[in-house]
């Protein structure tokens, strides 16, 4: 077992793979890792080297390593647009309230990069009434229906594509599926989901002044500003000395629990103090 397996050549994997999701657009765990271990080990005497299992870092090393970057590439402007994101949840979440919303992934923990939307789960008894509500609302939405195979089986899910102030991404689920804790495809613990009352109080512990400027006002300084799409800034160079080696074993393919397809930056593990009470 070499260092190099097991150590240089996984992180140098990680970093590939981070940089594939956060510069060119790649939201998949399993396929980014699979590309950058094509590009680090390229070709061997006119043939594309192998890779084994055990060469491929887990989902967890290349979130830290694409969650190193973020911050590295946006500096403090990520934690403002952090808040502004999670008021823009909130504010959802309350226009939703009849249908239990629940806010999950990187807006919930945190784990936020360019690009990251707001993903809410929904429990509605009748979908065309969430969809006459979210018209109702004046919302602009695209209505998709995915497949996946998770356990086994195949699973349908209707998501609701709303473009608001930052993108909102709305999954559906059975009332009975409140309760039901899935687990997360990135390390297999049950994925947080915040209410209204767990979301505020976790804006009122990591941003209490602007959370308060909120409160007074109503609104979130340069909020626009905040979320508007940094296309036009030149994008972030390697990932030199960012990355370190965390020992662990390349995983197995999973299915996205749905939602997690598009913040691959998020860590599902309960924040303390604000787990779901529904």
């Amino acid at each position: 077992m070499s260092a190099e397996r097991f150590g240089g050549l996984r992180a140098r994997i990680a970093a590939e793979a981070a940089r594939l999701m956060y510069e060119e657009g790649v939201d998949q765990y399993f396929t980014a890792k699979r590309m950058a271990a094509k590009r680090i080990l390229g070709q061997v005497e006119g043939r594309r080297a192998r890779y084994r299992p055990a060469d491929l870092p887990s989902n967890g090393e290349i979130r830290e390593a694409l969650l190193l970057f973020a911050k590295r590439a946006e500096g403090s402007q990520r934690t403002r647009r952090l808040f502004a994101l999670r008021i823009v949840a909130l504010e959802a979440m309350r226009a939703l309230a009849p249908f239990s919303p629940r806010l999950i992934g990187s807006v919930s923990t945190g784990h936020i990069r360019r690009g990251s939307d707001v993903d809410l789960h929904v429990f509605p008894a009748d979908e065309e009434a969430l969809e006459r509500h979210v018209r109702a609302l004046g919302w602009t939405f695209d209505r998709e229906r995915v497949t996946i195979q998770k356990g086994g089986e195949l699973r349908e899910y209707v998501h609701y594509h709303v473009a608001d102030v930052a993108p909102l991404e709305l999954t559906v689920y059975a009332p009975r599926d409140l309760r039901a804790r899935p687990r997360s495809s990135t390390d297999g613990k049950p994925i947080v989901r915040l209410g209204v009352a767990a979301l505020s109080a976790l804006c009122a512990r990591d941003h209490p002044g602007a959370w308060e400027r909120y409160l007074e006002t109503g609104e979130v300084e340069g909020m626009d500003a905040l979320l508007e799409a940094d296309e036009d800034e030149p994008l972030p160079g390697p990932f030199d000395g960012l990355l370190h080696d965390t020992g662990e074993d390349g995983d197995e393919p999973a299915c996205a629990e749905p939602g997690e397809e598009d913040d691959a930056t998020q860590d599902y593990e309960p924040l303390p103090g604000f787990e779901d009470t529904a």
